[in-house]
């Protein structure tokens, strides 16, 4: 029989974006929303305002993109036979704004203790042949570099940090480990990264308890000219943009307060 202990946090971000308008996704007044599920050995239901919106949300899968008008919500994960969302694992309170990508993952600190991190999209256009990796660090580890071919390609990664690569497109051969060392801690695995496209990938579980994994996925339809784009999308390659949605992000996030021990899993036989 297997128990799952999980302690409550609370918390409340503001995902405010949109100033200069140029990593707009969708229809105005239309956020577009990505949720990734990064807790290992715990299935869990998603409310939005109160609704049920994710059923049997599985560790280690990705549900998106979600529509959601641009608004306020209340977005509580329960545990997956809870009958409502009256006894939240998780909360927190998320203002959408129209015109954005989003995504929002539950996950575990480098500490062990889970949380709910807010990220914006890079979802700017792409120049001709490339493709953009993006690469999140959300799991209960210390920093690490990603490799690409046996070369570090991003170093010192922390939770919860991100680094972005625009590179050619194509397959590429990835592994993570520890920072400064050749200790393979994830992969390696490889990846197929099309032309156009952003792929978003997140570095999930626990090194202590064996269970670090990889869960991606990808933005298409980012090309230059001749290529589309998503709808509502602005100057092509802004990365000042980008960098301030990051600053607004990082500044409208509280700390999720922990209200007892690390998530952690029991198994007996």
């Amino acid at each position: 029989m297997r128990r799952l202990i999980a302690a409550t946090a609370v918390g409340t971000f503001a995902v405010a974006a949109g100033l200069l308008g140029a990593t707009a996704a969708s229809a105005a007044g239309t956020a577009e929303v990505y949720v990734v599920h990064g807790i290992p050995g715990l299935p869990v239901d998603i409310y939005v305002n109160g609704a049920l919106t994710l059923d049997d949300f599985q560790p280690e899968t990705v549900a998106g993109p979600l529509d959601l008008p641009e608004g306020s919500y209340k977005v509580d994960i329960t545990a997956a036979d809870a009958p409502n969302a009256s006894a939240p694992l998780l909360t927190a309170n998320a203002d959408l704004v129209g015109g954005t990508s989003v995504t929002l993952i539950a996950h575990l600190t480098e500490a062990g203790d889970p949380t709910i991190t807010p990220y914006a999209n890079d979802i700017s256009t792409i120049s001709a042949g490339q493709t953009r990796l993006v690469v999140r660090h959300d799991a209960a580890a210390p920093a690490v570099d990603v490799r690409a071919g046996g070369t570090v390609v991003l170093a010192g990664v922390t939770n919860p940090k991100e680094g972005v690569l625009n590179i050619p497109a194509g397959s590429v051969n990835a592994d993570v480990v520890l920072a400064g060392t050749g200790t393979v801690v994830i992969g390696p695995a490889t990846l197929d990264l099309a032309e156009g496209s952003a792929t978003f990938v997140h570095a999930v579980g626990s090194a202590a308890d064996g269970t670090l994994a990889l869960v991606s996925f990808t933005i298409p339809g980012l090309h230059s000219a001749p290529g589309g784009v998503p709808a509502g999308t602005g100057p092509a390659d802004s990365s000042v943009t980008t960098i301030l949605l990051v600053v607004l992000l990082t500044i409208g996030a509280t700390a999720v307060v922990v209200g007892g021990r690390r998530l952690y899993s029991e198994s007996s036989r």
